[in-house]
This record gives C-alpha cells, sequence and structure tokens, in this order.
C-alpha cells in the first residue's frame, strides 16, 4: 500500500500536534511537513512530495486557508485539500469550496472519521462534514439566496462601513460595477438598504460580524 503523504497547516501548535498523534496511528498515513501559515503551506505543497494538506481556514495575519487553497490546487499535479477547521459557516464554507477544496470537516470529528477523509481526500473523492452538506444543500434549495462570492465580498467591506468607492478601489472594480453588485445583493436577500443587506446577510452567516 503506498503512503499518502500529509502537510499540516494550522497556525496552532496544539492542534498540529493532536492531528499528527491521529494520523500517524493509522497505517499508510504520514506527516511529512507542518506549516504554521498559510504562505508556508503553499510553499511546502509544492514542494512535490505531499499528497493531502490538511488546511484550516483561519491563520492570525495574512493569507487565509481559503485563499492558500486556491493558490494550492491551481498548480499541476497540486496535492488535495481537505479542510480541517472549527468553522461552518456559508462565509467559510463557500469560499474554500470554490477554492478547490476536495472536503470539509470540523475539528470536532471522530480520529475514524478524520483518517477516513483523508484517504477520501487523497483518491480524488469529496467528504464533507454533515453539517457542512447540509448548509449547502439548504442553499441548493434556496437558489434566490445564492449569493455571489463576489457579492459576499462586497457585503463583507459594506460590513467594515466601506463606502462603494472604497470598495471598488479595494476590489479593482468601478464604482458601478459595486451598485451593480448591492443592488442584486438586495434583491436576492429581499432588503432595500445597505445596513438591512449587512443584517440578512449575517444573519444568513454569509458574512462575519
Amino acid at each position: 500500500m503506498n503512503e499518502i503523504r500529509l502537510l499540516l497547516a494550522d497556525d496552532h501548535p496544539v492542534v498540529r500536534a493532536g492531528l499528527r498523534a491521529v494520523l500517524e496511528t493509522e497505517p499508510g498515513l504520514v506527516v511529512v511537513a507542518e506549516a504554521a501559515t498559510a504562505e508556508a503551506a503553499v510553499a511546502r505543497a509544492a514542494g512535490g512530495d505531499v499528497d493531502v494538506v490538511l488546511m484550516d481556514l483561519r491563520f492570525g495575519t495574512g493569507m487565509t486557508g481559503a485563499e492558500a487553497t486556491a493558490a494550492i490546487t491551481a498548480r499541476p499535479g497540486a496535492p488535495r485539500v481537505l479542510v480541517v477547521t472549527t468553522y461552518d459557516t456559508d462565509a467559510d464554507i463557500l469560499p474554500a469550496i470554490q477554492a478547490g477544496a476536495t472536503g470539509y470537516l470540523l475539528k470536532d470529528a471522530l480520529p475514524e472519521d478524520l483518517a477516513a477523509a483523508v484517504r477520501t481526500a487523497a483518491a480524488g473523492r469529496t467528504t464533507l462534514a454533515p453539517a457542512v452538506a447540509d448548509r449547502l444543500l439548504d442553499r441548493m434549495r434556496r437558489p434566490d439566496v445564492a449569493v455571489t462570492r463576489r457579492e459576499i465580498e462586497v457585503l463583507a467591506l459594506v460590513a467594515d462601513g466601506l463606502s462603494n468607492r472604497a470598495i471598488a478601489e479595494r476590489l479593482h472594480l468601478t464604482e458601478g460595477t459595486v451598485k451593480s453588485h448591492l443592488a442584486r445583493c438586495y434583491t436576492k436577500l429581499g432588503v432595500d438598504s445597505r445596513t438591512a443587506a449587512v443584517a440578512a446577510a449575517t444573519d444568513l452567516g454569509l458574512i462575519r460580524r
């Protein structure tokens, strides 16, 4: 049986140690590297000797786990990325899945479920935590609230208090494009103001406050 080589990407040393302890008791799984930042994970994943990256979503500063996932999976012959995190909101799940994550597991998963998810990811198949699968299915059943990733980015900046002009500069868009994104958000969320859009998006878990 070929070994499945793992990279653990998490900014908490205790979490990495815990993952290593669980995974290295499993036959055929070997941890070849650890990364304390998303940037380090991207660099290490390019080494060619990693099959699966276990990726947290939030690091203290710099690149996010979703951004790192996109950077890793964009390369030819890239390792699979299995998100292992404590966060299960749409604002976390959707960017990670859209970035190319093969699976999404929560940190309260049982050790045997974690090991199974790693093997599933290595085989190129998807594993989703039940709560994550439920959220994705719920969104599919509500196409009227299928807010796009860009619209979520705009709403998050509105929530931070930025003007349309400032949002346009931040996202390298025209001010008119930002207004169009907001108009579509209002329609999808059934609201008629910036404040109401932020409140509705927060309630739906699309953005964090």
